[in-house]
């Protein structure tokens, strides 16, 4: 059986911003840390020959990642500027157009479905039903982000920036994608995991470049994020760390976990 429901329209926030910033996101996000690898083979169980979904892959950055595993890997991204992305970068994976709440894959067709930076732009009850229809019982579901570490100072100014834009964008931090997973019983308790991480390069690599991919930010008019970028480059002034030729923008990454109950 193929999904029975329809995917929801895109938030305007994601539709607009990936489209025009897939060059700014490529460049610009992090890739994962190294012991987020043995959590996939350990925690996760991601083997040779798993079956995985990695579920709104944007360009391709943690798709890379699993295809090292040697798992048979099925992107599923909703932005075609994106997907391109990944297919150009990534050509021996099956990258395919659908979205959390119509996943164009069989009924228990697959063992892993992950999401790396994603699932908050999804996380509703319809999207869980979904992932359990494409999930094999046992199955597990993996969620994965890197998250700015505002325990310093210049990160914290940076998040001050941004943050008035964001409007209704979902957002990680706010906790709200959790609320699917209260009362409902086709998956099991999240547990997490954190890994300390570190995205190394040039100033505009990772901040300017970073920033300018986020959503809500790519979406504005060019000349609003030409601002934002200015009040970015000020805080050189405020801050000698970035002057350095190369900069270690601090993360923390989060990889949460639930296992599929439950049989067909």
């Amino acid at each position: 059986m193929t999904s029975p429901f329809s995917s929801k329209p895109i938030h305007e926030a994601a539709q607009r911003g990936y489209t025009s910033a897939s060059d700014n996101y490529q460049r610009g996000r992090p890739e994962y840390p190294e012991a987020l690898t043995a959590w996939m083979s350990g925690t996760l169980g991601v083997t040779a020959g798993s079956r995985v979904v990695d579920l709104g892959a944007g360009t391709g950055k943690f798709t890379k990642l699993l295809a090292c595993t040697g798992a048979a890997v099925t992107a599923v991204e909703p932005v075609d500027a994106m997907r391109a992305r990944l297919s150009e970068s990534l050509p021996g994976v099956s990258a395919l157009a659908g979205s959390a709440e119509a996943i164009p894959l069989a009924d228990e067709s697959v063992d892993l479905v992950i999401c790396a930076q994603a699932f908050h732009w999804f996380a509703n009850a319809q999207a869980l039903v979904e992932m359990h229809r494409v999930l094999r019982p046992g199955g597990r579901l993996g969620l994965v982000w890197n998250v700015r570490d505002e325990s310093h100072d210049w990160v914290a100014a940076i998040t001050e920036i941004i943050t008035p834009y964001e409007g209704d964008a979902p957002r990680f931090y706010t906790g709200k994608w959790k609320r699917p997973f209260e009362d409902q019983t086709l998956f099991g308790p999240l547990t997490r995991t954190v890994f300390p991480h570190s995205h190394v390069g040039s100033f505009d690599q990772v901040v300017i470049d970073r920033i300018l991919s986020v959503s809500f930010i790519a979406a504005l008019p060019q000349a609003e994020q030409r601002s934002i970028e200015q009040r970015l480059r000020a805080l050189r002034d405020r801050f000698p760390e970035l002057r350095a030729e190369t900069i270690a923008f601090p993360y923390a990454t989060e990889a949460w976990l639930a296992e599929r109950l439950g049989a067909a």
